[in-house]
C-alpha cells in the first residue's frame, strides 16, 4: 500500500473477500478523494495517520468487522463529504473532532456498538442530508439541536436506548422524508410541530412509550408508510389520507384504540356502537315499508341498473398498477445526482425550468432531471400534462420517462421534476446549429438526417393514430429531438400536449408553440389540425 502512486486519487477495494487490518501505510496516499473498502473482512482498528487524508470526500468501510474507536484524526478531514462505518463492532463514543468535517452530508453509522450518550456534536452540520446511527446503543434523550438540520432527509436512530420527549424543534427540519424513531424509550405525544413536515413519507414510532391520541394532522402529511405498533395511544383511530390504506398503517400493540377500519382488527369505540345500535333499531321500524317499496317500485329500477352498469364496466382511470412506472423519487436523491444541481451539470433550459443531467446513487445510471421553474407561470401545468401525456404511451421514438418528483427542496418550497433518460448526443439543435466553440466537429451525414426525420415521423404517427387517445404535441422543434448512443431520435418535452378532444375545444383561442416553429396553418388563421 506505502508504494502505490500518491497522486492516485480512486481507490476502490469493495465487494472482496480482503481480510486482516487497514495498512498504516494507506496514509501515503494524500490525494485520495475516494476511499471505499466496502463488503471485506476488515477487522482490527483504524490506523491513527488515517486523518493525513485530508482531501478524502467520501469514506466508505461499511460490512466489515472493524472494531475500538473511532479515532479523532478523522476530524482532520475537513473535506469529508459521506462517511459510512455501517455494520462493524465499532464502540465507545463519537470523536468531538469529527465536528470539524463541516462539509458532510451524509453519515451511516449504524449496526456497531456505539454506548454513549447521544451528544449535539451530531447535529451541527449545515448540509447534512442524511443521518443513520440506528442499532446501537445511544443513550439520553434526542438532542434539540436535531432541529438546526435545515437539509435532513433522513434521519434513523431506530433501536437505540434512547429516552425522553421528542424534541419539539424536529418540526423545523422541513426536508424530513424518512424519520424513524422505532425501538426506543421515547414517551410523551407526538409533537404538534410535525404539522409542518409536508414532504414526510415515511414515520416510524413503533416499540416506544409514547401516549395520547393520534394527532388529526397525520391525516393529511403526504405519508407513504406509518408505523405506530406497541405504544400507548388511545381513542379512535383516523380515516383519511394514509389511514385510508390499511396495508400503509401499523397500530397494533395499542390496547385503548379503537376504530371502523376492518383491516385493523380494532374494537369499535363505544359512541360509535351507541349509533350502530340506534340505526338497528331504526331500521326494524322501517322494514316493512322498504320491502313493500322494494317489491313494487325499485325492483325493476335495479335489474334495469345492473344491466347497464354490466354492460358499460370499465377499468377505472387513475388507478396505479403495478406497472405504474412512476415511483417517485426524493429530492435528496435527485440533489445528490446532479452535484446539487450544479451549474456543471446544466445540459439546457427552456421556458418552464432547467435539465441537469447525474448519475443515481442506487445504480449509477445516466439520467436527466427536469427541474420546473414552480415560480413561472404555467410551469405546474405543463408538469401536468407531460405527466399525463406521457404515462400511458410507450414508443421508441419517444423519450423515455423513468420517474417522477414530487417534494420540497431543502428551503421548503415545492418541488416538482421529471426524470428521463440521459441522451449523450444531446439535441437535433446542438448538431444544426453549431456554435464556433463547438470543437466536436459534429456533423450529419444525408443518412443519419434521413434516418432521424423517419425516426421524428414515425414517433409522430404513433401519436396522432395509434394511441388510445390521439395527442397532440404543439411544440416540435429540433431542441425537443433527443439524440441517443446510436443517434436515434427521441421526441421529447410534452409540456404544451394535449390529448385531441382538448385541441379541439381549444385550438381556436390562442397560438401555441415556439417562434419559428410554429404550424403553418396558425398563421394562416385557420383552425388548428392534427
Amino acid at each position: 500500500m506505502s508504494n502505490i502512486s500518491t497522486q492516485l486519487t480512486w481507490l476502490t477495494l469493495g465487494d472482496n473477500k480482503i481480510f486482516g487490518s487497514i495498512p498504516s501505510g494507506i496514509q501515503n496516499l494524500v490525494d485520495l478523494t475516494v476511499l471505499d473498502m466496502r463488503n471485506n473482512f476488515l477487522t482490527g482498528t483504524f490506523p491513527i495517520g488515517i486523518g493525513k487524508l485530508n482531501k478524502v470526500r467520501n469514506l466508505l468501510f461499511p460490512a466489515n468487522g472493524l472494531s475500538g474507536q473511532i479515532p479523532s484524526s478523522l476530524g482532520n478531514i475537513s473535506q469529508l463529504w459521506v462517511i459510512s462505518l455501517s455494520e462493524n463492532n465499532l464502540s465507545g463514543s463519537i470523536p468531538s473532532t469529527l465536528g470539524n468535517c463541516k462539509n458532510l452530508q451524509a453519515i451511516y453509522l449504524d449496526s456497531n456498538r456505539f454506548s454513549s450518550r447521544l451528544t449535539k456534536q451530531l447535529f451541527i452540520y449545515p448540509s447534512l442530508i442524511q443521518l443513520d446511527i440506528g442499532n446501537n446503543f445511544f443513550t439520553d434523550s434526542l438532542p434539540v439541536e436535531v432541529g438546526y438540520l435545515k437539509t435532513l432527509s433522513t434521519l434513523s436512530v431506530s433501536n437505540n436506548k434512547l429516552s425522553g420527549e421528542i424534541p419539539s424543534l424536529l418540526g423545523n427540519c422541513l426536508s424530513l422524508e424518512y424519520l424513524l424513531l422505532d425501538g426506543n424509550f421515547f414517551q410523551g405525544s407526538i409533537p404538534p410541530t410535525f404539522s409542518t413536515l409536508r414532504g414526510l413519507r415515511s414515520l416510524d414510532l413503533s416499540r416506544n412509550n409514547l401516549s395520547g391520541e393520534i394527532p388529526k394532522y397525520l391525516e393529511k402529511l403526504a405519508l407513504e408508510s406509518l408505523n405506530l405498533s406497541f405504544n400507548n395511544f388511545k381513542g379512535d383511530v383516523l380515516k383519511q389520507g394514509v389511514f385510508g390504506n390499511a396495508s400503509q398503517v401499523s397500530v397494533l400493540g395499542n390496547n385503548k384504540l379503537c376504530g371502523v377500519i376492518p383491516e385493523l382488527n380494532l374494537p369499535q369505540c363505544s359512541s360509535q356502537a351507541s349509533k350502530k345500535r340506534r340505526k338497528y333499531l331504526a331500521s326494524k321500524l322501517k322494514i316493512s315499508v322498504v320491502v313493500v317499496v322494494l317489491c313494487l317500485v325499485l325492483v325493476p329500477c335495479i335489474f334495469a341498473t345492473l344491466y347497464w352498469v354490466r354492460k358499460s364496466r370499465r377499468k377505472p382511470i387513475g388507478v396505479p398498477s403495478a406497472e405504474d412506472p412512476f415511483v417517485t423519487m426524493s429530492y435528496a436523491e435527485l440533489f445528490k445526482a446532479t452535484d446539487g444541481f450544479s451549474s456543471a451539470n446544466l445540459v439546457g433550459t427552456g421556458s418552464f425550468g432547467a435539465i441537469y443531467k447525474g448519475a443515481l446513487d442506487r445504480d449509477g445510471t445516466m439520467v436527466a432531471v427536469k427541474v420546473f421553474n414552480l415560480q413561472q407561470q404555467g410551469a405546474l401545468r405543463s408538469f401536468m400534462a407531460e405527466c399525463e401525456a406521457l404515462k400511458n404511451i410507450r414508443h421508441r421514438n419517444l423519450l423515455k420517462i423513468l420517474t417522477c418528483c414530487v417534494s420540497i427542496d431543502f428551503k421548503g418550497n415545492d418541488f416538482k421534476a421529471l426524470v428521463y433518460d440521459y441522451m449523450p448526443n444531446e439535441s437535433l439543435d446542438k448538431w444544426l446549429h453549431r456554435d464556433g466553440d463547438d470543437k466536436l466537429g459534429r456533423n450529419l451525414k444525408f443518412t443519419q438526417m434521413l434516418n432521424i426525420a423517419i425516426d421524428v415521423a414515425s414517433a409522430l404517427d404513433y401519436l396522432h393514430n395509434h394511441c388510445q387517445t390521439p395527442i397532440i404535441h404543439r411544440d416540435l422543434k429540433p431542441s425537443n429531438i433527443l439524440l441517443d448512443d446510436d443517434m436515434i431520435a427521441h421526441v421529447g418535452d410534452f409540456g404544451l400536449a394535449r390529448f385531441l378532444p382538448e385541441v379541439a375545444q381549444t385550438s381556436s383561442v390562442g397560438i401555441k408553440g415556439s417562434v419559428g416553429y410554429i404550424a403553418p396553418e396558425y398563421a394562416m388563421g385557420s383552425k388548428a389540425s392534427t
